[in-house]
């Protein structure tokens, strides 16, 4: 390929689901320096043999997500795609502590993930902000939980309302908004509790394009200003390329890492730039894979059987 801006790490993928295996302590990670030196450093976060299943109305037990390994490194911007009911979500949502894995282990900082923390943040595309608070109040909300005192509340909110361009809103309610800006204000929430790692389920996808491009310029600037490590699902295989170092390419269920492609674009980028765009083909051929799997899935689900007169098929 020329030009080449992404380089595939392809895993091998099962004719069938495995059956979900026991917990593996996950060890350190060796690392590669530019200089050619290795040092073994714990990522951020990582994913070992994560397996999760559940009971359908049928009574049939489920395979969601088969034996999931991923390591991400501090500070690293790491954008999932996948087709629709793969498991992005599932896998922030076990991350963030609000739902457990059948098997395998999320790690964080090398300790495992127990139950929600303040160390780890998810913003989802609905912005959950409380409309009878204003701007300040819901930024001031999570500290406020976590019996920050109001000076350094106030310190805060003034500080994260102007790294996210907002502190002339700040008295506003939250009807007074855009949709962007409330994303924002669901940002700076998030920040301003300072966790460690940033998680972002398709925060952006009810936005229109404009609107979409500004929030992709502020969130990069905010990762770069703050070193937060971010973990973002999209649908939108250029926004992933666009925003990511690397992009973490799901099968259809049960989910399984099939894919990684390390970005070398330099940044900043724009979702117009054929570079990108020429990168996110590269997935996107991957991904029209999963995706014709899953539409295939969902035809036959959906064929009966047709009865010829007689009571035969």
């Amino acid at each position: 390929m020329s030009n080449a801006q992404v380089v595939p790490r392809r895993y091998p993928i099962p004719a069938e689901p495995r059956v979900p295996g026991r917990a593996v302590k996950l060890g350190p990670v060796s690392v590669e320096h530019p200089d050619g030196a290795a040092s073994t450093l714990v990522s951020k976060v990582g994913l070992s043999e994560i397996c999760l299943s559940y009971r359908a109305q049928s009574g049939e037990r489920l395979l969601a997500l088969d034996h999931i390994n991923l390591q991400v490194r501090a500070g690293e911007f790491v954008c999932i795609v996948g087709p629709s009911g793969c498991g992005k979500s599932t896998l922030l949502h076990l991350i963030a502590g609000l739902q457990a894995q059948t098997s395998g282990q999320v790690l964080v900082d090398g300790h495992p993930v127990q139950g929600p923390g303040t160390d780890r943040i998810l913003i989802f595309q609905e912005h959950g902000l409380f409309p009878w608070l204003t701007v300040a109040e819901n930024v001031e909300f999570g500290m406020k939980m976590k019996g920050v005192p109001r000076a350094d509340r106030r310190e805060r909110t003034s500080h994260y309302l102007r790294l996210v361009h907002l502190a002339k809103f700040e008295k506003s309610y939250i009807h007074q908004l855009s949709g962007g800006m409330k994303q924002r204000v669901a940002i700076a929430r998030a920040l301003a509790t300072e966790p460690d790692v940033l998680l972002m389920d398709e925060p952006f996808a009810a936005l229109d394009a404009q609107t979409r491009d500004l929030l992709h310029d502020e969130l990069e600037r905010i990762w770069r200003d703050t070193g937060r490590t971010i973990i973002f699902v999209t649908h939108n295989v250029r926004e992933a390329v666009r925003l990511g170092d690397r992009v973490v390419l799901l099968t259809f269920r049960p989910g399984r890492v099939k894919s990684e492609f390390p970005v070398q674009l330099p940044r900043p980028r724009s979702l117009e730039d054929p570079e990108v765009a020429l990168a996110a083909r590269e997935v996107l051929d991957e991904l029209r894979e999963e995706i014709n799997r899953s539409l295939e899935a969902e035809y036959n689900e959906g064929v009966k059987p047709h009865i010829k007169p007689g009571g035969q098929a």
